[in-house]
């Protein structure tokens, strides 16, 4: 086998401590393509704040900025070594090992380490995944060799030899992602069975009925996940032998039930390759690798990937592991656990398993699971006995792991375990994913156990998920028709209309509409048609089910196993007792509550108090960036509020001219072909500009309000309609004739580069004007009503020129002094720009001679600079995605080589010309934690982002101060 070649990093990769404690897992940060800038930009800061240093890393969802390939581990990696083992209480590898073993391959070593019970086994490690996708899908060529000795140890800790005729060694093959992907690649049990090696094992456990259900189990996956012979083969065999002979379970199957079905299964395969199911445990091993590392490029990896921000050049680790039974009996079983409710963050233990089961039955949702504890046990109805119930030694052994892993790794985990005739074996653990109001709670009490600090609970937050918290859920109050109830798998409420298809909730979706995905049971396929809806719906499956897991990491509201309902995919319809649900009818699922609600439900605003409260007053304290909002409504002022916002920065006055009754004047502001006939309109804006002004200042309450005077692409607001015209000619007084002539003459062939902005102004000045009056006329309203300091900041749009601001800023303040004269009252004010054109960027020190403020508006900055139209970059974004030219949407996040190295030069620049000069953004960049961090870098005082996004930029705000002060102290 060929040897990779020697891979290169696109970016260089530091590995730096994450806490002192030894055993926190290492976070990986990646310099970016600007970093040279950055420290320029740092120095010119450095009288100012301290020096910004690079963005943090969120540990609970690993991302990076640039590939990392072939890293150096810390004090880990041994060169040339691609196979790493564990068992018997030791393991060649480490938790801090993750980048070169996944996640699961370095939590199977420490638990190892750690003394608990572990099944031997191996581990291949990431970079031959990286390597074999290099190299044509080749194998480097020591690591058969290095497999084959590893292969010895296990055999020799077991006491059993693969493929051996008396004491065979089975094996599990699983894949290992150093970032969870739970589901989206394959997994192989049972390998290693054969004609001839099931009945060795059928000698050995005494158990004919298990040895030959295990091999029926490995025949299944083997044919899917390697030979591409599809489950439902096997599921059709199945079904038809249980019809056949009366059997509705398949624990109600015997040996010779499964005897039988393994021919038809082999026969089957036979049929579908025209070549019988190998029979060699060298090749079953080789092609069951092969596939794991096949799936790290399988469609549904590759959409969660997309979707999670995960790199593809981070690879897969493959863990080959001794097999333990969880289907030899009675005294057998597996489950899945959290040592924390996942979904609430309560300090219980919560979890499920199934008797006489493999791992796969528990998540698949194919038999209905039984709770861990009676506790949970009773809150959800379960007559079947709880494991607390039927297996307490083992159960309290179960405990006392949950315990110490709990108090070891400073999180609540997600643990997969065995239990084979009464003995326990640890599978795995990992950081447990949980929702948003879980995250929280979880972290805020491990503070008060006085597990983690409060800095660390802030950096647990994925600030992107504190978008579950922060929109309505259905109103108590109201009437709701329960027609169903399932069981609570993932917080929050979503209405929608029902579809039955992946593929439907995706198409639904791109038109604009709002859907529920209901199936029987979701499966690893579904991942695209389940971010597209609103909320999942499952007839079938737990809280630990594919659906549940799954949902609680996106953040979709989800009921699982709501058993009364029935779905026909064929028919398009699903029913819940008497009453029919077709596709199409809107429901609202309560993933809080378990229940399914027909019709639309009345929400309710969430409440940021509790640990949500305390939390983000923690992440306050951390934080050196403001967070302002943006905001031109009462309503959205209110709410923005509400969520910790410390001003408005960015209020679009023409979003206030949209309603029927405003829109009018501003159209015979526009069409008219005179001054006075432009003042005469502008009159009747005046006082509904003042008023609007008035309400936002009293909202903020001396908290800074930055007002973009009037920059309307022109289109938007010219008349199209017969009755639009008639209504413009009463109040001009022109013909509708003349109007349409004059709309004509308006046209533009580009109106995002056309007439607008600070270009409105220099042409109509008496449009700035009245703007600029409304303000200081409200503003000296307010503050004299008693009111707390008003500071207005007046914003011209759209400069690209000294002289354009120049002319419109003395402008400004003549209005200014003005009012003030009318009054007999002086308020303060700043008269600054929107950053937004790169020629305003490259002559910011020109600008800042008469800006008092910079607001880097990266809309249109990202729309100038790229040359690409924002309304229209969605026909092409997705291929310039895929092709690796941009690693995210530069429309969502901040395109940092790019536009970011325009904001740094124009931030050095700017204050190389006015020390004190406010700097911020309002883009819809400022509420992306990504961008935010890189603005916390960049040196600037605020960002501004929309109402419910300001709880997700205070916490990004606070974790990029975190990490500048880890970086300093490094």
């Amino acid at each position: 086998m060929a040897k990779p070649k020697p891979k290169t990093a696109r970016g260089k990769t530091v590995a730096k401590k994450a806490a002192k404690s030894a055993r926190k897992t290492v976070a990986r940060k990646a310099a970016t393509r600007t970093a040279a800038k950055k420290v320029a930009v740092k120095k010119k800061a450095a009288a100012r704040k301290p020096a910004a240093k690079k963005p943090a890393v969120r540990k609970a969802a690993p991302k990076t900025t640039t590939a990392q390939k072939g890293a150096a581990q810390k004090g880990a990696a041994q060169k040339g070594k691609l196979v790493y083992g564990f068992g018997d209480g030791r393991a060649e590898g480490r938790a801090n090992m993750r980048e070169l073993l996944g996640g699961k391959g370095a939590n199977l070593a420490e638990m190892a380490n750690l003394g608990l019970p572990v099944p031997p086994g191996f581990t291949i490690t990431t970079e031959v995944c990286t390597g074999y996708y290099d190299n044509g899908k080749k194998y480097p060529k020591d690591l058969q060799a290095q497999v084959d000795a590893a292969l010895v140890k296990v055999e020799k800790l077991v006491g059993a030899k693969f493929g051996d005729a008396k004491m065979p060694l089975l094996v599990s093959v699983r894949s290992g992602a150093r970032a969870s992907m739970p589901g989206m690649m394959d997994t192989v049990l049972n390998l290693g069975l054969n004609d001839t090696t099931v009945e060795a094992l059928a000698r050995q456990s005494g158990n004919e009925r298990f040895a030959w259900d295990s091999y029926r189990r490995f025949i299944q996956m083997y044919s899917d996940v390697v030979l591409g012979v599809g489950h439902e083969h096997f599921e059709e065999l199945l079904e038809m032998h249980k019809e056949d002979h009366g059997l509705t379970l398949d624990t109600e199957l015997k040996a010779e039930d499964w005897k039988h079905l393994v021919g038809a299964y082999k026969k089957r395969v036979q049929q579908e390759l025209g070549k019988p199911f190998p029979q060699d445990v060298r090749d079953q091993l080789w092609g069951a690798i092969g596939a794991v590392f096949s799936s790290w490029m399988n469609q549904r990896a590759i959409t969660y990937r997309a979707l999670n921000h995960i790199p593809a050049s981070w690879g897969t680790a493959v863990n080959v592991q001794a097999m333990v039974f969880g289907n030899m009996g009675e005294t057998s079983c597996t489950g899945v656990a959290f040592t924390r409710d996942p979904s609430t963050g309560e300090k219980i233990y919560y979890g499920e398993y199934l008797i006489n089961a493999q791992g796969e039955d528990v998540v698949a949702g194919i038999r209905t699971p039984q709770q861990l504890t009676k506790t949970s046990r009773l809150a959800v109805g379960n007559q079947l006995p709880s494991m607390e119930e039927s297996m307490p030694a083992t159960f309290r052994q179960l405990v006392a792991v949950f315990q110490k892993l709990e108090k070891h790794y400073r999180d609540m985990q997600d643990i997969e375990f065995t239990v084979q005739q009464g003995k326990l074996w640890m599978l795995q653990t990992r950081s447990g994913k949980r929702t948003a109001k879980a995250a929280i709670k979880i972290a805020v009490d491990m503070v008060k156990e006085k597990l983690i600090r409060q800095a660390e609970a802030v950096e647990r937050i994925d600030p992107a998920s504190l978008d579950q918290l922060l929109h309505p859920t259905p109103d108590p109050k109201a009437p709701r028709k329960v027609v169903a109830k399932g069981l609570a798998a993932s917080p929050g409420a979503a209405s929608g209309k029902v579809v039955f298809l992946a593929d439907e909730a995706e198409k639904m979706a791109q038109k604009g509409e709002a859907v529920i995905l209901c199936r029987i049971e979701t499966s690893p396929e579904d991942i695209h048609g389940m971010h597209a809806a609103k909320g999942i719906l499952t007839a079938r499956g737990g809280t630990t089910s594919h659906a549940a897991v799954v949902a609680r990491g996106m953040g979709r509201p989800c009921v699982s196993g709501a058993g009364g309902i029935r779905i026909d995919y064929a028919a398009g319809r699903m029913t819940a007792g008497d009453l029919v649900i077709s596709k199409g009818d809107v429901i609202t699922i309560d993933g809080s509550t378990g229940e399914v609600i027909m019709g639309l439900m009345p929400m309710i605003e969430p409440q940021m108090s509790g640990d949500f409260g305390l939390l983000m007053g923690w992440a306050d304290k951390l934080r050196k960036l403001k967070v302002r909002t943006n905001a031109e409504t009462p309503a959205d002022a209110e709410t923005a509020v509400r969520f910790g916002c410390e001003g408005i920065g960015l209020c679009r006055t023409e979003h206030m001219f949209f309603d029927a009754d405003r829109i009018t004047a501003v159209r015979e502001m526009i069409l008219s072909d005179s001054v006075d006939g432009r003042k005469k309109a502008l009159a009747k804006i005046l006082p509904m500009q003042r008023d609007d002004f008035a309400s936002l200042f009293k909202i903020m309450a001396g908290r800074p309000v930055t007002i973009r005077l009037l920059d309307p692409p022109l289109h938007e607001f010219l008349p199209h309609t017969d009755a639009d015209f008639d209504a413009v000619a009463r109040g001009t007084g022109l013909s509708v004739t003349a109007l349409k002539e004059r709309k004509k003459a308006l046209e533009e062939t580009n109106p995002m580069l056309g007439h607008r902005g600070c270009r409105l102004g220099i042409s109509y000045p008496e449009i700035y004007e009245m703007q600029a009056r409304a303000i200081f006329e409200a503003a000296v309203a307010v503050s004299k009503a008693g009111g707390k300091p008003v500071e207005p900041e007046v914003m011209i749009p759209l400069v690209a020129t000294k002289a354009e601001i120049d002319i419109l800023k003395r402008r400004v303040d003549a209005v200014a002094a003005a009012v003030f004269k009318e009054q007999g009252r002086k308020v303060k004010y700043l008269v600054g720009t929107m950053i937004e054109l790169p020629r305003a960027a490259l002559r910011a020190a020109d600008i800042a001679q008469t800006a008092e403020f910079f607001s880097f508006g990266t809309n249109d900055l990202t729309q100038t600079t790229l040359g690409i139209s924002r309304d229209d970059a969605a026909l092409f974004m997705e291929d310039y995605l895929k092709a690796g030219i941009f690693e995210r949407d530069p429309f969502v996040t901040i395109d940092q080589a790019g536009v970011g190295e325009l904001i740094t030069l124009a931030t050095q620049r700017g204050r190389s010309v006015r020390k004190d000069i406010k700097l911020g953004i309002c883009g819809e960049h400022g509420g992306d934690p990504s961008s935010v961090r890189f603005c916390h870098n960049a040196g600037l005082d605020y960002v501004s982002c929309s109402p419910y996004r300001v709880p997700i930029a205070r916490l990004a705000a606070a974790q990029a101060a975190i990490s500048d002060e880890k970086a300093s102290e490094a």
